[in-house]
């Protein structure tokens, strides 16, 4: 097999310094895998070669296996699941820090500023449905996940993919804003006043995601609340709690939220997978 074009010096050099980004670098393998002129133009290290195959070969008979995957497989997921949420974009480090961060300043916040205790519990409440929300639109698809255009053409792609990715991502998301929910002073229903507005954005999200791609949805349903917000924003912060969480409110998100989970079942299988 030959090919009618090579590598140019300054790709084969970032390849060399193990810099490109995963797709790229898996096509200049697949290049290098046909081509024997290219192949010859990298050095020949035996020794960092043999280790290298060596250390590949130890990765996949034998991976390293954490505490949190031990907690999962007690709890019944399989392991080729826990590999195939693990690679969510949304999960890495810099997303989860810059979460805990924000959280972290939100609380810290109303329990320095005494005066202003009342304005932040009533901003957090505000605030905190959307952030699984900004998780679910960087779970699945580009710019958020490099290796879309290979993962969107495998078998596990598609609506499976996405709603495995969501759930993880909820999940975490929730935890968090759980905990910091709980350790904001001021009345003890502000810790859970945000959930159903939260569960009611992630699956109107995902049932969104049936027409519209991913990263829109999020948005498109985030602006909305926004937009619901910053209409309120001339009434008191009292008034905006009592309309926006209070009983009438939280039935009303609950049965959307059911309306929601209804569409995304009837129209799972036409998610925008070009898109999405």
């Amino acid at each position: 097999m030959t090919t009618d074009w090579h590598l140019d010096p300054g790709l084969l050099t970032q390849y060399g310094s193990g810099v490109l980004e995963p797709s790229r670098l898996m096509a200049v393998e697949a290049h290098l895998s046909a081509c024997a002129p290219c192949r010859a133009l990298i050095p020949a290290d035996e020794a960092w070669l043999a280790d290298s195959w060596s250390a590949v070969f130890d990765d996949i008979h034998a991976p390293r296996i954490g505490p949190v995957q031990r907690l999962l497989a007690r709890a019944g997921l399989p392991e080729h699941r826990f590999r195939l949420l693990t690679a969510t974009p949304a999960l890495r480090w810099s997303w989860l820090l810059a979460t805990a961060t924000v959280l972290t300043l939100a609380v810290a916040a109303a329990w320095l500023g005494s005066d202003s205790t009342q304005l932040v519990g009533h901003a957090f409440l505000v605030l905190a449905p959307i952030l699984p929300v900004v998780a679910v639109s960087g779970a699945y698809g580009p710019p958020a996940d490099p290796m879309h255009e290979i993962t969107g053409t495998t078998p596990a792609a598609g609506p499976a993919l996405v709603l495995w990715r969501a759930v993880s991502v909820i999940g975490v998301a929730v935890v968090m804003a759980a905990v910091a929910a709980a350790l904001l002073p001021g009345p003890g229903w502000y810790a859970v006043a945000w959930l159903l507005p939260a569960l009611l954005l992630c699956t109107g999200t995902l049932a969104l995601a049936t027409l519209l791609s991913l990263p829109v949805a999020a948005g498109v349903l985030g602006g909305l609340w926004l937009t619901g917000v910053l209409s309120a924003a001339g009434t008191s912060g009292e008034l905006i709690v009592a309309s926006m969480f209070g009983p009438t409110a939280q039935l009303a998100y609950l049965l959307a939220a059911a309306l929601a989970a209804a569409v995304l079942i009837l129209r799972r299988r036409r998610f925008d997978l070009g898109e999405s």
